[in-house]
C-alpha cells in the first residue's frame, strides 16, 4: 500500500477505540519470503543485522538490511523453517526489497528468495485465541520472538502494546484451516493500531533509506546483533552504537484535533526547526491519531508541532520497552 493509498484506506476503515482486547486480523499487507539454498545462512549473515545462529526452532528474532551508509530499507522477521529462513516483507516494498538482496545472492550458487502466495500472516490479540491454536505450547512462548512449531505454521510472541495488550503472529504455511473464529475477526487497521502502541515502526516508500535502524527503536526489539560480524551497514550501525552516536529516535504521539491522519513523511517542528519525521501513523474511531515518529532527543521536552496540521496537539505516549539512548540528551540549542 502505497502512502496515498494508506491515506485513503484510513478515511475508510478505523481504528477501533479502544483496541479490542481478543481478536484476530489478516495482515494482508505481508507476504512470506522463503530464503533456501546452500547458501541460505551465508548469504542472509552478510545483509541482515540478524546472527543467524540465533535464527533457530523456538526463536523468531527481528531483523533488519540496510546499505553501506547504514540505511534501513527492510525491517523483518527471520523464522526458521527446516534448512530454509522464512522472512516477512511489506507488500509494496517487496519487489524492491528481493531486486536490492538478489543483488548480492548471485554470489551464492543456488541460493533463492521466492515469494510463498499460498503463505498467510494473521495477527492475534490477547492470550486465548493464541491458546486456542496452539494448546497448552503457548506456555513456552515467554518473550518477544519465542516461537513454536504447529502443524500448518508458526506462531510466535511479539512486543505486547505500552498498555499490556498481548500479541502473536501466525505464519500459516500449510493450507489447512486455523482455529481462529471468524468472529472475532478484527480489521487490519486495529492491528496497526496496536504495531503503534508496541513500539513497532513498518518501512513505507517515504521511509526507507531514511534512517539507521537504531532510530527505528530496533535494536530494543531484538532486531539488531551488535556481536555478530561483518555484514552491509555494519560499520555505521555499529559506530552509532557504541560510540553512542544516536542523537534521535523512534516516539509514540497522541495526535488531537488533527486536520487529517498525519502522513509517512510529514515533518514535526519545534518553532520553525523541523526535528522528526512521521514514520506511521493510525486513525482512531473517536477521532484521535497516534503515530510513530522520528524525532530528535533534544527536542522532545520543548512543544512540537505537525507541519501539514499545526493546531493538532501532540501528547508523547509510553512504549513497552525502554530506550536508554534518550536519557543524556542536553536541550535543544536554539
Amino acid at each position: 500500500m502505497t502512502d496515498t493509498e494508506t491515506a485513503v484506506s484510513a478515511k475508510s476503515q478505523l481504528t477501533s477505540s479502544p483496541l479490542p482486547d481478543i481478536g484476530w486480523a489478516n495482515l494482508k499487507d505481508q507476504v512470506i519470503v522463503r530464503i533456501s539454498g546452500p547458501g541460505t545462512d551465508k548469504f542472509l549473515q552478510g545483509q541482515f543485522s540478524q546472527h543467524l545462529d540465533e535464527v533457530v526452532s523456538g526463536h523468531s528474532p527481528r531483523a533488519a538490511a540496510a546499505t553501506p551508509k547504514g540505511r534501513t530499507y527492510c525491517l523483518t522477521r527471520m523464522v526458521r523453517d527446516g534448512d530454509d529462513v522464512l522472512l516477512s516483507l511489506r507488500v509494496t516494498l517487496a519487489e524492491p526489497t528481493l531486486q536490492q538482496l538478489r543483488k548480492y545472492m548471485m554470489l551464492f550458487r543456488g541460493t533463492s528468495a521466492e515469494v510463498q502466495n499460498t503463505a498467510m500472516i494473521r495477527g492475534i490479540l490477547g492470550d486465548e485465541l493464541a491458546r486456542n491454536l496452539a494448546g497448552d505450547a503457548v506456555e513456552s512462548l515467554q518473550e518477544p520472538g519465542d516461537s513454536v512449531a504447529l502443524e500448518s505454521g508458526y506462531l510466535i510472541r511479539v512486543e505486547p502494546t505500552a498498555e499490556g495488550l498481548q500479541r502473536f503472529e501466525f505464519w500459516q504455511l500449510a493450507s489447512a484451516p486455523a482455529n481462529l473464529d471468524p468472529v472475532r475477526e478484527v480489521s487490519l487497521e486495529d492491528w496497526q493500531g496496536s504495531e503503534v502502541a508496541a513500539g513497532i515502526a513498518s518501512l513505507t516508500e517515504s521511509s526507507v533509506e531514511a534512517f539507521v535502524p537504531q532510530m527505528l527503536n530496533w535494536q530494543h526489539v531484538g532486531g539488531v546483533h551488535f556481536k555478530k560480524g561483518c555484514y552491509t551497514g555494519q560499520e555505521v550501525i555499529a559506530r552509532m552504537h557504541f560510540l553512542g552516536q544516536l542523537k534521535k529516535s523512534l516516539f509514540r504521539v497522541a495526535a488531537h484535533n488533527a486536520d487529517s491522519t498525519p502522513r509517512p513523511g510529514g515533518r514535526l517542528l519545534s518553532g520553525d526547526r523541523a526535528v522528526g519525521d512521521v514514520v506511521n501513523s493510525v486513525a482512531f474511531q473517536d477521532g484521535h491519531h497516534e503515530l510513530l515518529a522520528v524525532i530528535r532527543h533534544d527536542a522532545i521536552n520543548g512543544e512540537l508541532t505537525l507541519e501539514d496540521s499545526p493546531g493538532a496537539a501532540l501528547t508523547i505516549l509510553p512504549l513497552p520497552y525502554t530506550v536508554p539512548e534518550r536519557d543524556n540528551a542536553a536541550p535543544m540549542d536554539t
